[in-house]
């Protein structure tokens, strides 16, 4: 099975999250893609998150109608920092005839050297890469990020960027959501509309539990 990892803190999970996730499914042919909040990122010290349960709970409404979508709580079952690589790693035990597809950003893929166990990744998943507007990097360019570009070659006949181990790395370059959870926060604690940035049903979640408000 092709399985997709999207993980993040979903602090709330919007609607750039999912079209993010429609592209991924379409262009790395994925059977299914896996939600995993993170209770703890360890990229987020300064932020204090909203509490995990509901955050979880969020993303569960925001994949309710999409059958290859689903939310694993597996982070929040070990305890610590939420590090992708142990999130991998049990994974690929869980199901080990499994091929993963790590989505990750542009911020995260320029500085993946900052990652706990970075060329880990590298023989146990494919990199997705999600590109934004205005980004210096350019996939065709030949110049991947200095930690990145010894365990990586160009492939000519694949197109692509190929590890030894057969992973590859991918790049969404169709998709832009100008849509942030920051923006989304900061809306609501205005009492300013959110509806064309979230769906329904995490609405209704965030205004049954006055989630992101100071009333």
């Amino acid at each position: 099975m092709r399985t997709g990892i999207f993980g993040g803190s979903f602090d709330p999970i919007h609607r750039g999250h999912l079209t993010i996730a429609h592209e991924m499914m379409r262009s790395c042919e994925l059977d299914r893609i896996l939600f995993i909040p993170a209770p703890a990122p360890p990229h987020k010290t300064r932020q204090k998150l909203t509490p995990f349960h509901h955050r979880l709970a969020m993303t569960r409404l925001a994949v309710a109608d999409c059958p290859a979508f689903s939310v694993s709580d597996l982070e929040a079952q070990r305890q610590g920092k939420s590090y992708s690589i142990d999130t991998l790693r049990q994974l690929h035990r869980h199901h080990p005839e499994d091929e993963f597809f790590l989505l990750i950003g542009m911020d995260s893929f320029l500085a993946f050297d900052s990652w706990k166990n970075y060329a880990d990744f590298f023989p146990l998943c494919h990199l997705v890469v999600a590109l934004r507007p205005g980004s210096s990097f350019e996939p065709q360019s030949g110049r991947l990020p200095v930690a990145l570009a010894p365990h990586f070659c160009y492939d000519s006949q694949l197109g692509a960027y190929r590890h030894a181990s057969g992973n590859r790395l991918f790049f969404l370059e169709e998709t832009f959501c100008p849509v942030s959870s920051t923006e989304v926060r900061q809306r609501l604690k205005e009492h300013r509309s959110v509806a064309d940035m979230i769906p329904a049903g995490v609405l209704d979640y965030i205004v049954r539990y006055h989630l992101y408000s100071n009333t």
